[in-house]
């Protein structure tokens, strides 16, 4: 993006007043600042930032002005990889941090301020609902719903499977006939509820 120097130093200032006082200046600030001889110089700068897509700016206030940088910031957020996941039969495994993935909450449809977190793929169980080996799993943790899909821990293992309850008995099921339902023995714990996937790209 060409920006002109007046242009990226009008930006600097936004960006330095924002941080500064929580606010972004007036175009009556921006004017004095720089000197302009009227107000209208300001607003005209800041049609052209807005044009350019560096700014969005809402019509009849004076401090109505956004970085589109900060907005776009906003609404990402960091989510913690522990780990993998089986999606084929249930197997022992252990916690690890693999750092993070960054995701847009409202593309995501991640709620923001939920405990979320994500777990990498492993196997084909869950083929029939499109998630595959190596798509990275982004779980929130509460209860679930009949039909959701959770990870789990089923009689000590854990997997990654559709919920399902039936006549007041939950089991797991896979998205495969290849895998059979997983009726727990002992104990069946969710350990989060799937609320969004990324999908691993392999070029061909």
């Amino acid at each position: 993006m060409n920006l002109t120097k007046r242009q990226q130093q009008i930006i600097d200032f936004l960006e330095r007043t924002q941080r500064q006082t929580g606010v972004t200046p007036s175009t009556r600030e921006i004017q004095a600042h720089f000197g302009f001889a009227s107000q209208t110089a300001a607003v005209n700068h800041l049609r052209a930032l807005e044009r350019k897509g560096v700014i969005q700016r809402q019509a009849g206030k004076a401090r109505a002005v956004a970085l589109v940088s900060t907005l776009r910031r906003d609404a990402i957020i960091d989510i913690p990889i522990y780990g993998s996941i089986a999606a084929g039969f249930a197997e022992l495994s252990e916690q690890q941090n693999e750092g993070v993935v960054s995701v847009d909450v409202r593309t995501a449809g991640v709620r923001r301020g939920a405990r979320t977190f994500a777990l990498r793929v492993r196997g084909d169980s869950m083929i029939g609902a499109q998630i595959n080996d190596g798509d990275l799993a982004i779980l929130e943790w509460r209860e679930p719903k009949n039909h959701d899909i959770v990870a789990a821990l089923i009689d000590g293992e854990t997997t990654l499977k559709r919920f399902i309850v039936n006549r007041g008995r939950p089991f797991l099921k896979a998205e495969n006939p290849n895998y059979p339902d997983l009726v727990p023995v002992r104990e069946l714990v969710i350990q989060g509820v799937l609320v969004a996937l990324v999908r691993r790209y392999w070029p061909g």
